[in-house]
């Protein structure tokens, strides 16, 4: 109770006279000091992320809801509120634009992956079908596919004898995802699946791997991939960064999973949610940067 009263009379009140005693005795605004005191990357943005969205201006509110389009002049208007001027300050322009790109193109890229989950698998879509059929070629090369419904597809790990029925969940994101690992890593990917194989420690690669994109997409949704984006990615991240998001997941899982020798494929959840601690505590590393690490 006491910390929650602490943290409204500062951010009501103290915050602002704060700001201003240093603005007085250093002439430089909060996002001049930000953006000099912090390399690139997830410290300085999530601090400029905090700075716009407690300001008292409605203008830097706003900032945080602009366009890729009007970025630019969205920078200049803050530049002009605030007072800063170019010669003295040349690289702060730069880096409040590159950082203004990273908060907003994380809120383009949760939009893009949530279209992308509401598509629904159609099996009337041709698009749909060779994507589908190419997952199978890649994790399968040296196997047909004796025909479209067929229990192989329990090979690669899907539950029925047609894969559209697992899909419902995450929908075109779940596909996405498998066929990104296995067209962009594909040793490690067909690595992973004769894991996933394995008579003791084996697991169904598919629907792991579903249920992974659900957890990529959650750790999306609540704010927790900010550090890592902001880290990994210099600008507006796209849907092929939270794909190669998901290829980490995908092999550190496998990673995790045969180092913990579960006694029992049942207990996949108790070790989904332990994988899933241990992911969260690499987030919240302000340095924190999940790329694969291939073989």
């Amino acid at each position: 109770m006491l910390a929650y009263i602490w943290q409204y009379v500062y951010t009501s009140y103290l915050r602002y006279w704060l700001k201003w005693l240093i603005r007085q005795a250093t002439g430089t605004c909060e996002l001049q000091r930000i953006c000099s005191g912090y390399k690139p990357g997830a410290t300085r943005t999530t601090k400029t992320e905090y700075s716009l969205e407690s300001s008292k201006s409605k203008l830097l509110r706003g900032a945080l809801e602009c366009s890729q389009e009007t970025l630019e002049q969205c920078v200049d208007q803050i530049m002009k509120e605030k007072r800063v001027k170019v010669q003295i300050n040349p690289l702060f322009k730069e880096s409040l634009h590159t950082s203004l790109l990273q908060i907003t193109g994380y809120k383009s890229l949760y939009m893009s992956v949530e279209d992308t989950r509401k598509e629904v698998f159609c099996s009337d879509s041709q698009q749909h079908e060779a994507m589908l059929l190419k997952l199978w070629e890649l994790l399968m090369p040296n196997v047909e596919l004796e025909s479209r419904v067929t229990k192989q597809w329990g090979d690669i790990g899907f539950q029925g004898d047609d894969p559209k029925t697992d899909f419902r969940g995450m929908g075109m994101l779940g596909l996405i995802n498998l066929l990104f690992f296995s067209q962009n890593y594909t040793e490690e990917a067909r690595m992973v699946l004769s894991h996933a194989n394995h008579p003791k420690l084996g697991y169904s690669y598919a629907i792991v791997g579903i249920n992974l994109t659900e957890m990529a997409y959650s750790l999306l949704k609540s704010g927790a991939l900010k550090a890592h984006f902001y880290n990994t990615v210099p600008g507006a991240p796209q849907l092929q960064h939270f794909h190669q998001f998901y290829c980490y997941l995908a092999f550190e899982f496998d990673k995790f999973w045969i180092a913990e020798e579960p006694e029992s494929i049942m207990l996949f959840n108790q070790y989904r949610e332990k994988f899933h601690n241990v992911v969260q505590t690499h987030l919240k590393d302000p340095d924190v940067s999940l790329t694969l690490s291939s073989m």
